[in-house]
């Protein structure tokens, strides 16, 4: 699981007093708990695809960081937030191409955006684009 990974590499991290890897991981195991005690609230689990949309909301924070970064010409700053960026990418799962989200959907009984979208979301949330899938299913109709 991904949240297991993240665990062992904060271990990892806090050995090696790897102070640009602990704070992203220390960020990462926030979030992910913040909304482990939001479902359990809600009366559901935390699920492998949260854990991924949570690594995907995160890799876009840290891309806009980034060039914020870049815009202030701050090159030292911008370098640790890519080092960042590229610890988050290696846990997220591989991403569906287009052919395969086609391949899956034609698969389908009901092809109706929202049930589409509804099966997407149950079964490939975090190893897919939404918005991607939204859009082939639309070209599909």
């Amino acid at each position: 699981m991904i949240l297991e990974k993240i665990k062992q590499a904060n271990i990892e991290a806090i050995k090696n007093k790897d102070s640009v890897a602990r704070a992203l991981y220390g960020v990462l195991l926030g979030k992910i708990k913040l909304e482990e005690i939001n479902r359990r609230q809600s009366g559901s689990e935390l699920k492998e695809g949260d854990v991924a949309a949570i690594l995907q909301k995160t890799l876009k924070e840290l891309s806009e960081e980034k060039e914020n970064y870049l815009k202030a010409q701050n090159s030292e700053m911008a370098n640790q937030i890519s080092k960042q960026i590229s610890l988050v990418e290696s846990y997220l799962p591989k991403m569906l191409s287009d052919d395969e989200i086609k391949s899956i959907i034609a698969k389908l009984d009901d092809k109706s955006l929202p049930n589409v979208m509804k099966y997407f979301k149950q079964n490939y949330q975090g190893a897919c684009d939404m918005r991607k899938v939204g859009e082939i299913a639309k070209g599909q109709q």
